[in-house]
């Protein structure tokens, strides 16, 4: 895949203002395409959309195809009928900069079951007969996730994963599944019901960016969480031990992030088992998520090359080893089954982390573009890669990605010859540090350049989405429409200008949506 020159900005749907405590899919995110077009940007990236795991992560979790709930946008619900003006009154508790997830799970899912009873209720035959159609066609993996959802809360709960559940359920006998599947029909529905909205409002949402000229970037995390219906319904396909439980789990070996590594906790493919079905649970993956969105960047992507297998009993990630993944052979098979280029899957693979020759030699070998950082730059070797001086054209440039310091944050942690040194590369006085960065992003021979919202807004370090290893306090962040100026757009635009950036017009564009 190779990319032509395009900028835009990194930007969780969650991190958008809203009056229901998180961003969703409503207008404030039609507003920020809308922004990204007045400042030239042609890319949107965003982070997983699939529902929260532990720490309020979209890396764990329960479906690998589900998508989060509480990006449903209320507003559009109560315009449907089936939420009053009084159901969408904004809770007290909600803030305006951060993510209250406790009071937003609680508000928001209950306004959905809100809906969902009206909908059953009182919709009408059209509304009815797109609902029957989405069910149809995402029956593959919605007729697991409807049913997980439904049994996990009936049996799940304080800490319990779906191999606590009875038996007969948690090895899925189809007497035990036809049984409940009838006892917890409703519920299950729900599920459904919150699955249809959230695609038909996400495919409004990227038809408008699409007509505008703005693609979609997402994010699919390389595992999945051990509660989850794709490992309670697959479990062929996955490392697991006689009782359904992860025998070995995912992370990675100490690193620039954490002194003992990374443990993920996920389990581990059994890679043999996913090539002999010819990688069928893969490429139905991936064609999901690019009902989502335009461009896939695969999170991980060292780990196809080979991955850190950590004992499912230790601790951190120090005692792991390392193991050979599938290699070529997965995007072969994804190549052949989607295609590939401007028609086809464009796949961007995360090459972060410990990257030896051999992944750079898999991710050559099968035509993916990889990423730079700007603040992993600095270690005071000429020869480092994220070095602009040393980017290959098809790559994606970041000044730093969900899982940096915000860039002013970063130079704040400098020591002083660190600063000196950034200074005297790019020629600066470091005073406006966060759009020196911006700059060198978008000047640079790479070939997409995307710059996290709070470097285009200043912020410090309050405002980091992510600070790996932290299992609280992360990914809570929000801007207000209080911190966007004019000129925000107007340098981004003169960037693109000046660095051969800006889009090609649209053809058409239609109107913002009516809510």
């Amino acid at each position: 895949m190779a990319l032509s020159r395009h900028s835009g900005v990194l930007l969780h749907p969650t991190s958008l203002p809203g009056p229901h405590g998180s961003g969703d899919f409503g207008p404030a995110a039609y507003h920020f395409v809308d922004g990204l077009v007045a400042g030239g940007q042609t890319l949107w990236q965003i982070l997983p959309l699939g529902g929260l795991g532990p720490g309020n992560s979209p890396y764990m979790s329960p479906s690998a195809f589900a998508g989060n709930e509480l990006l449903i946008d209320l507003a559009q619900l109560r315009q449907a009928g089936w939420l009053t003006a009084a159901d969408v009154e904004p809770d007290p508790a909600f803030a305006a900069g951060a993510v209250n997830y406790p009071a937003v799970q609680r508000f928001r899912m209950a306004r959905l079951r809100l809906a969902a009873e009206r909908f059953f209720a009182e919709a009408r035959p059209q509304a009815r007969d797109a609902y029957a159609a989405f069910c149809a066609d995402a029956q593959a993996w919605l007729d697991d996730y409807a049913p997980f959802m439904a049994i996990d809360k009936h049996y799940g709960g304080y800490g319990k994963l779906w191999q606590d559940w009875p038996a007969a359920l948690a090895q899925r006998q189809p007497k035990a599944l036809a049984a409940a599947a009838q006892s917890l029909a409703d519920e299950c529905n729900f599920w459904r019901f919150c699955q249809w909205c959230f695609f038909s409002q996400a495919a409004a949402l990227k038809a408008y960016a699409n007509a505008h000229g703005v693609e979609i970037i997402g994010d699919m995390p390389i595992f999945v969480s051990a509660h989850s219906a794709d490992v309670w319904a697959n479990r062929q396909l996955f490392d697991l031990d006689g009782r359904g439980r992860p025998r070995v789990v995912a992370g990675v070996p100490p690193d620039y992030f954490s002194a003992t590594g990374q443990h993920w906790g996920n389990p581990l493919y059994d890679w043999p088992a996913h090539k002999k079905e010819g990688y069928r649970w893969w490429i139905a993956r991936m064609r999901a998520s690019f009902a989502l969105c335009d461009i896939v960047r695969i999170d991980h992507f060292r780990g196809f090359q080979s991955y850190w297998e950590i004992p499912a009993d230790a601790e951190t990630a120090v005692d792991g080893r390392w193991q050979p993944g599938p290699g070529a052979a997965l995007f072969t098979a994804l190549k052949k089954a989607l295609g590939s280029g401007r028609r086809g899957a464009q796949i961007i693979a995360e090459d972060l982390g410990e990257i030896t020759a051999d992944v750079r030699a898999l991710r050559h070998a099968v035509g993916l573009p990889g990423m730079r950082i700007l603040q992993f730059a600095f270690d005071g070797h000429v020869d480092n890669p994220y070095l602009p001086h040393n980017f290959e054209a098809n790559t994606v440039v970041y000044t730093g990605t969900h899982d940096n310091d915000t860039s002013r944050g970063w130079w704040q942690s400098l020591a002083a010859h660190e600063q000196d040194y950034v200074r005297r590369y790019f020629g600066i006085s470091g005073e406006c540090i966060e759009w020196d960065l911006i700059r060198a992003a978008l000047a640079s021979v790479a070939a997409f350049a995307i710059i996290p919202m709070q470097d285009v807004l200043g912020l410090d370090s309050a405002s980091r989405m992510n600070q790996p290893g932290c299992a609280q306090g992360s990914w809570e962040w929000r801007f207000n429409w209080q911190q966007v100026h004019p000129w925000h757009a107007e340098r981004l635009a003169e960037f693109a200008r000046l660095y051969g950036r800006l889009p090609q017009a649209p053809e058409h564009a239609p109107a913002h949506p009516a809510h």
